[in-house]
């Protein structure tokens, strides 16, 4: 990780603390209480042996009150410990609510430009088993680290004033353990980071998967797919298993270190009691004190190997934290409203494609206008930039002679009501996917919506009626339904400014005459924009603006378009043949 990255982590990590700062310094401060307790039990031990093998006292003065104070010294302990893991506790599920919060916040405010390129998968795993990891870190190993340091600062004075030689022995294997438990931090950080974006393709395949599981299936592709599953399976499952190896060398070997440890103390002990250098009492006390704390210590390799799967998931919650959301906006708000002007218009995305260039249109308040033209003149993208999706950087577009760039998105895109072609619906009822833009909006204006989007009839065929629930995304609904659903979802929202990008390509003709129908009878109330490929629904524009390769080249009315020479007239006559030879193809098949 990359020096600068570290201090980013660093200062996010004690940025997230803020707030809950106080709850973990009293875990700390009750861990370090529970500590002392736990550490004095160990030398009411050694004073009651060395009373017994002394003679100095009988088994009642110094079994049955040493037993007393064990008993009482591990219940405060055991206090304390409850108390620490319960502020620990709180401490850390607040913070990780914040955090979720803040990055869920921060992924909405972020620009389409990101998300164009971004890997869905990827951020649901960032969000979900990335945050996961800080919880597990900030709950179990911040206090623990905090423990280990306060059972080394309490235990080895206690150690050093009973016998100096003797606190030698016990520790001697101590640095050599905490110095492999740092170099295996500095190994299995890399693998976290490799395992974690693992992870992250395999979720990516999933979602992918289960979001486009009818294409799969209508293209016979669940072996392809399977496979494709394995094979990031696989990874993941060798980089995980590359991980648990060095985890199992680790623990292996420390726990070898570990009871070397131990046997010395028990062997360097037993010798120093022969001698006389120390009581039968002594050698206990540094058997227990030495059992207390090498475990904890061992642990610091669990300790910084989960620090540097936190440091890991922290890095790639930053990176996407750090990324720039969409720019400043006024603080005043201002109704959107009036005729739309586009002077001098190039936009490119960010991925270096030029869509268009140099355009010029105007749309006059309460006007239905039409864009035309073959996939990739830049329809779409204008409509795009009306609604601020994106931000252009040449020319211009004004709203009522105020510019678009100086009006807040929020205001804009209230002004505007969008019904896409594959339109977006929630897997919740057809009532709140009506009432989207609209929450408060009453039951009548539901179905007088509806009606004008043609679904009215259909939704009362359905079980439940505007109760019943549609699947996620809306696919228990036929496309045309999904379609007229949205169309109703824009139309209850009373926008100023309403956008039909070819959203009535996946309903009959007939239905769409009668959605045409209802928009004529509402013309004026809203400025209209009809992107379409049937010039049968170019009828109703008022002008029609036909582009390619993101210019305008030719505009006018139907009626003008039709007495010019030009590619609306050219297109015109190609589907309006293909629409005779389809009626004479099926009247001669009906009459056979």
């Amino acid at each position: 990780m990359e020096p600068a990255l570290k201090t980013s982590v660093r200062r996010t990590l004690w940025d997230l603390t803020a707030g809950q700062r106080v709850r973990y310094l009293a875990a700390i401060l009750a861990m370090a209480i529970g500590t002392v307790f736990l550490l004095l039990v160990p030398y009411v031990i050694k004073r009651a042996l060395d009373g017994l093998t002394s003679g100095e006292a009988t088994m009642q003065e110094t079994v049955i009150p040493a037993a007393l104070a064990i008993v009482g010294f591990n219940a405060i302990h055991g206090g304390f410990t409850y108390l620490r893991g319960r502020w620990a506790a709180e401490a850390s599920e607040g913070i990780v609510r914040d955090l979720r919060h803040r990055l869920f916040a921060h992924l909405e405010a972020l620009p389409c430009s990101y998300h164009d390129q971004a890997d869905t998968g990827d951020l649901v795993q960032r969000c979900s088993s990335d945050v996961e990891t800080v919880r597990v870190f900030l709950a179990a190993q911040v206090v623990e680290i905090a423990r280990v340091s306060l059972f080394l600062i309490v235990a080895i004075p206690i150690m050093l004033m009973q016998d100096f030689w003797m606190t030698l022995l016990s520790l001697g294997l101590i640095p050599v353990i905490v110095f492999f438990a740092v170099r295996f931090f500095h190994k299995v950080r890399g693998l976290f980071l490799k395992v974690d974006e693992a992870e992250g393709r395999l979720t990516t395949v999933l979602q992918e998967n289960l979001t486009g599981i009818r294409v799969v299936r209508a293209f016979a592709r669940q072996d392809y797919e399977i496979q494709k599953f394995l094979d990031k399976n696989g990874e993941f499952r060798d980089l995980e298993y590359k991980l648990f190896l060095t985890l199992t060398r680790y623990w292996t070997l420390s726990d070898i270190l570990v009871f070397s440890q131990l046997g010395i103390v028990l062997i360097g002990g037993a010798t120093f009691v022969i001698q006389g250098s120390i009581t039968l009492g002594t050698w206990v006390l540094f058997w227990w004190l030495v059992r207390t704390i090498i475990w904890p210590v061992r642990r610091i390799g669990r300790v910084l190997a989960d620090t540097g799967k936190a440091t890991v998931a922290i890095g790639r919650i930053q990176e996407v934290l750090t990324v720039e959301t969409e720019s400043e906006e006024p603080s005043a708000e201002i109704p959107v409203q009036g005729d739309i002007e586009v002077r001098n218009l190039s936009f490119a995305y960010a991925d270096g494609r030029n869509v268009l260039h140099d355009l010029n249109l105007s749309i006059l308040e309460g006007e239905t206008v039409a864009l035309l033209g073959p996939p990739g003149s830049g329809k779409s993208t204008l409509v795009n930039l009306l609604v601020r999706l994106y931000d252009y950087h040449e020319g211009s577009i004004s709203i009522g002679d105020r510019e678009l760039m100086a009006t807040r998105r929020d205001d804009v895109r209230d002004a505007f009501g969008m019904v896409l072609q594959d339109p977006f619906l929630y897997s919740k009822s057809v009532r709140d996917n009506v009432t989207v833009g609209r929450a408060n909006a009453a039951d009548q204006e539901v179905q007088e919506s509806a009606r004008a989007a043609d679904i009215h009839e259909n939704i009362g065929d359905f079980h439940d009626g505007y109760d019943t629930m549609i699947g996620e995304r809306g696919v228990t609904l036929s496309g045309g339904q999904r379609q007229r659903l949205a169309i109703a979802r824009a139309l209850i929202k009373q926008p100023r400014f309403l956008v039909l990008d070819d959203s009535l390509s996946a309903v009959d003709t007939k239905t769409e005459a009668q959605i045409l129908r209802a928009l004529d009878a509402r013309r004026g109330q809203q400025t209209t924009i009809l992107i379409a490929h049937r010039l049968s629904s170019t009828r109703l524009a008022d002008r029609i603006f036909v582009l390619d390769q993101g210019r305008i080249v030719q505009q006018g009315s139907h009626d003008e378009l039709l007495r010019s020479d030009g590619p609306y007239r050219r297109l015109w006559r190609i589907q309006g043949t293909l629409e005779d030879e389809i009626s004479r193809d099926l009247s001669g098949g009906q009459g056979a």
